[in-house]
């Protein structure tokens, strides 16, 4: 096992790497920027590094800093936690090549599925359905046009690099393909440096459903379920639930085999999520995140491990303890993003945190960073708490999730616990009757 692990990440996901790494004795170091000197993790870790100013690219995305750090104080790998380098192959093979293990997939399973087409390229040659739509990346109009008269419109034209919403454009009939191609690979070029798109069937009202994996490196490949990340806001996701209301046992065991058997064949290690979108009974892989999510906490209430801490003890080389058919889901599981952002506008909203009051009692837990007399730093990400609720039944975790809502208190700052506050309320989430673009017309986003 490792002696000492460097974290290469912030906030609230910092502090779970930090936890599961203290449990099984083993030591850490922070990384920081300079406006993240008062962090939590900062103060919890047994050593700290500063590696450069606010902004993101000056530190935590300063590869040779973060290398800088883990040879001075003696690292022996580094953990990226989710977001900023831990989907960069690059990074993960100069880890290796500097003597550290990187705890996450292998530089060749994260440069694979990376790239958006080649990972559906990759899906299919697997055995996993894929949305129908451009075998590669698309030139011109007249390609995507030929594409989207074989799939039928709506079309969505997608940036083959990177992802969260952008470079995404919904070409609903002939006549507003051109456009809507024009605008998605000036996005895609603006955000990830690359204007290559692909074309694919606009499904209407599908659910988002991803299967979280486990892999080590003796061959052993294990799902741990799923979860419904349907509720999204400009393809965000804002709430997240195990097990999904939209499945029932078949299609979840016939789901988790397919996966199983695609990533065995692939020889993955390490965690990773596999997602779909579901319609109508039938699944189409649209990516895989080879990394930790940010709602893994989600599967770990439903089936009662730690993931982080399995993800530690792969690296280290240990095998998987877990076997399939001894993985039996336990009730239900619910996970609310806290962002640091006005309920109804979304505008972020940085500040000093005044007052402090997370809930508590059984089957309640939070992931967050945050204490009374800490400023919410206006340069990352707004997610500052994840909120999760376990109960036997989706009713009881569903009156929890209630109850837990109404005694948070963070103070001195807007946040999205009102937006969750009323969401638990609506009759359509009560019943589970919601798709991705459900919550977007509960906002009035859209009509």
């Amino acid at each position: 096992m490792f002696e000492k692990v460097l974290i290469a990440n912030r906030g609230e996901i910092a502090l779970r790497i930090h936890r599961a790494c203290r449990e099984l004795g083993i030591q850490t170091v922070a990384v920081h920027s300079t406006a993240d000197s008062d962090a939590m993790h900062v103060r919890l870790a047994d050593e700290s590094v500063c590696i450069g100013p606010p902004p993101a690219s000056g530190s935590y995305l300063n590869v040779p800093a973060i290398l800088s750090a883990a040879t001075i104080t003696n690292a022996d790998a580094i953990h990226p936690g989710y977001g900023f380098l831990s989907e960069n192959a690059d990074f993960a093979a100069m880890v290796v090549e500097h003597g550290f293990t990187f705890i996450g997939p292998t530089p060749e399973h994260l440069r694979l599925m990376g790239d958006k087409i080649v990972a559906k390229k990759m899906a299919k040659e697997l055995g996993i359905p894929v949305v129908p739509g451009s075998d590669g990346p698309i030139s011109d109009v007249a390609a995507a046009s030929a594409v989207a008269d074989s799939c039928g419109y709506p079309v969505l034209i997608k940036a083959a690099a990177g992802g969260g919403g952008k470079g995404m454009r919904v070409a609903a009939t002939k006549a507003a393909l051109p456009e809507a191609f024009r605008l998605a690979r000036a996005e895609a070029k603006a955000n990830f440096g690359s204007d290559q798109v692909y074309v694919e069937k606009y499904l209407g009202h599908p659910r988002h459903i991803e299967f979280q994996v486990l892999g080590d490196n003796h061959g052993n490949v294990v799902h741990l379920g799923e979860r419904d990340c349907s509720l999204q806001r400009s393809h965000q996701k804002v709430l997240e639930e195990a097990p999904s209301p939209a499945l029932n046992a078949e299609q979840r065991k016939t789901m988790g085999e397919t996966v199983c058997a695609a990533l065995r064949k692939l020889g993955y290690v390490n965690a990773g999520t596999v997602e779909f979108l579901f319609q109508d009974g039938e699944f189409y892989f649209i990516e895989m995140n080879t990394r930790l999510q940010v709602e893994h906490p989600v599967t770990e209430m439903t089936y009662g491990l730690d993931i982080v801490r399995e993800q530690i003890r792969i690296a280290a080389g240990a095998p998987l303890l877990l076997r399939q058919e001894n993985i039996v889901v336990n009730g239900c599981a619910i996970e609310c993003r806290i962002n640091a952002e006005n309920p109804e506008t979304f505008r972020p909203a940085p500040g000093l945190i005044t007052d402090y009051h997370p809930p508590g009692g059984i089957g309640v837990r939070v992931d967050s960073a945050l204490y009374s007399g800490y400023r919410v730093p206006p340069y990352y990400d707004s997610l500052v708490s994840k909120l999760i609720v376990h109960g036997a039944t989706r009713n009881e975790c569903l009156m929890r999730l209630r109850r837990a809502l109404e005694e948070y208190v963070i103070g001195g700052i807007e946040t999205t616990i009102p937006l969750h506050r009323k969401l638990t309320g609506a009759p359509d989430f009560i019943n589970g009757n919601y798709d991705i673009h459900w919550l977007e017309r509960f906002v009035g986003l859209k009509p």
